[in-house]
């Protein structure tokens, strides 16, 4: 992590198993371990997604930026929890309250607003909002476990 709690690229992707074309979350811009992160996505046209949603009107399908929220807070654990390098994985346990309110449309930058609700050893709410020049996107709580990847 950088100075000013902030995680680059390379900082998310030593956190996060995800890959391209998974991967949803750019950087952290601002992280406060045990209370909250801003994560930003970049979305452009490029995605692969935007082939089929729609075409000729590209939006953002609302589960990816729920995912991008998810992962954000996903940073925001293994940050949190001093979890850097240990392989621990963030799984998804449950989605609550998803309001999606504006289309996410290629060219925009996503801001991903995460903050704990409730933190227990490894399991952990979060609320997120996923906005777009100050306009509110999407929102949602969610429920997130910290365990050992699978075995091979």
């Amino acid at each position: 992590m950088s100075e000013g709690g902030s995680v680059d690229f390379a900082g998310v992707m030593a956190m996060l198993p995800h890959r391209y074309p998974m991967l949803l979350v750019d950087r952290v811009e601002a992280l406060v371990p045990g209370v909250s992160a801003r994560g930003i996505k970049a979305v452009t046209i490029n995605e692969p997604f935007f082939q089929g949603h729609f075409p000729g009107r590209p939006i953002m399908p609302g589960v990816l930026i729920v995912e991008a929220l998810a992962q954000t807070a996903g940073v925001l654990s293994i940050q949190s929890m001093d979890l850097v390098g240990s392989g621990k994985l963030v799984y998804f346990m449950a989605i609550e309250e998803a309001k999606f309110r504006a289309p996410v449309e290629p060219g925009c930058l996503l801001h991903l607003d995460v903050e704990f609700v409730q933190r227990r050893a490894t399991v952990c709410k979060f609320a997120g909002r996923a906005s777009v020049n100050g306009k509110l996107a999407a929102e949602a709580r969610f429920t997130a476990m910290i365990a050992d990847p699978p075995k091979a």
